[in-house]
């Protein structure tokens, strides 16, 4: 493996998801490391990419000669601490050697305590890179940065999903405004809010981790 990028790829082991999305994200990190989990492996060849790295505990018992003669510059890394996931494992693999994007697919599905686990993990590393972005064929989540703004047409649904409690959340151009509030997971949570009026959405937060939850298409024209 030969690739100088900052920019990676994470194809976990959940359910796989469509060839569109796959060659949208593929065609916007054309130069990203690809790093595909365990058991995903199997998967890989119904879809047109080549990964660089196989990582993972590898529980799944699979013919290690079999994906090298099918990808012969694979980087295999057998990673047997039990005490991450192998989606853990992947993220701090890239952390450690600077990578600054990381996009997360196949993360969702299957398992449910996988899917919330995955899910829910991406949020402590809202500051190590400069985006961590986790897809579906349905929605994008991300950790949201303490201040954020971006652009959005109206009515556009956005999801702010606390972990815990998160304090002192100011929005502004939301149907459902914040306004120095607070959300706890559970209890109150800023579910299928919606944009205001086309323009910018501010918001902040002064304590706690938000997931950003958005439609894929409204991710996708937002950019």
């Amino acid at each position: 493996m030969n690739k100088t990028s900052k920019n990676a790829i994470i194809f976990a082991n959940g359910q796989p998801c469509s060839q569109d999305l796959v060659n949208k994200i593929l065609t916007q990190y054309t130069d990203a490391i690809i790093i595909v989990l365990d058991g995903a492996i199997q998967h890989v060849s119904q879809y047109n990419f080549t990964p660089d790295i196989w990582l993972g505990d590898f529980d799944h018992n699979l013919d290690e000669k079999r994906f090298l003669k099918q990808y012969p510059d694979l980087n295999i890394l057998h990673t047997p601490d039990q005490e991450y996931t192998d989606l853990e494992k992947a993220i701090l693999y890239l952390q450690e050697h600077g990578f600054r994007t990381v996009n997360i697919l196949w993360a969702t599905g299957k398992r449910l305590d996988h899917t919330i686990n995955n899910v829910v993990n991406i949020a402590r590393f809202n500051t190590v890179f400069q985006k961590i972005v986790l897809y579906d064929d349905y929605s994008v989540c991300m950790p949201l940065p303490k201040h954020f703004e971006q652009y959005f047409i109206k009515d556009t649904v956005i999801s702010l999903i606390p972990l815990g409690i998160a304090k002192g959340i100011i929005t502004k151009n939301l149907k459902y405004p914040l306004n120095n509030e607070h959300l706890q997971i559970g209890y109150r949570n800023g579910t299928s809010n919606q944009v205001l009026e086309d323009g910018i959405v501010c918001i902040s937060y002064v304590e706690g981790d938000i997931l950003l939850v958005l439609e894929k298409e409204a991710y996708f024209s937002c950019k």
